[in-house]
């Protein structure tokens, strides 16, 4: 099974938070396609930028990084350190 990842201010959440986190993102996603700014206000947050890390999918939000225009996820290599879950 594949670990949904959400880093928040570059801090992962634990597993069941970032689960929960990634339901509420793809609802809100289906009732308010490409809405990323109105969900990362409904989640407190500044920003919420969908990203590919290693591979894998991964939401990368914030308190303060300001939000982009919705577009393709970008292609980043997995972090030195952090091991791929999964």
């Amino acid at each position: 099974m594949s670990v949904l990842q959400v880093l928040v201010d570059g801090v992962p959440l634990a597993d069941d938070s970032a689960r929960a986190f990634w339901r509420r993102y793809s609802a809100w996603m289906d009732e308010h396609a490409g809405d990323l700014a109105g969900f990362a206000k409904s989640e407190g947050l500044a920003s919420v930028h969908p990203e590919m890390h290693g591979g894998a999918p991964v939401l990368v939000a914030s308190h303060t990084a300001p939000q982009r225009a919705y577009s393709s996820a970008p292609q980043k290599p997995v972090e030195p350190g952090r091991k791929r879950r999964g």
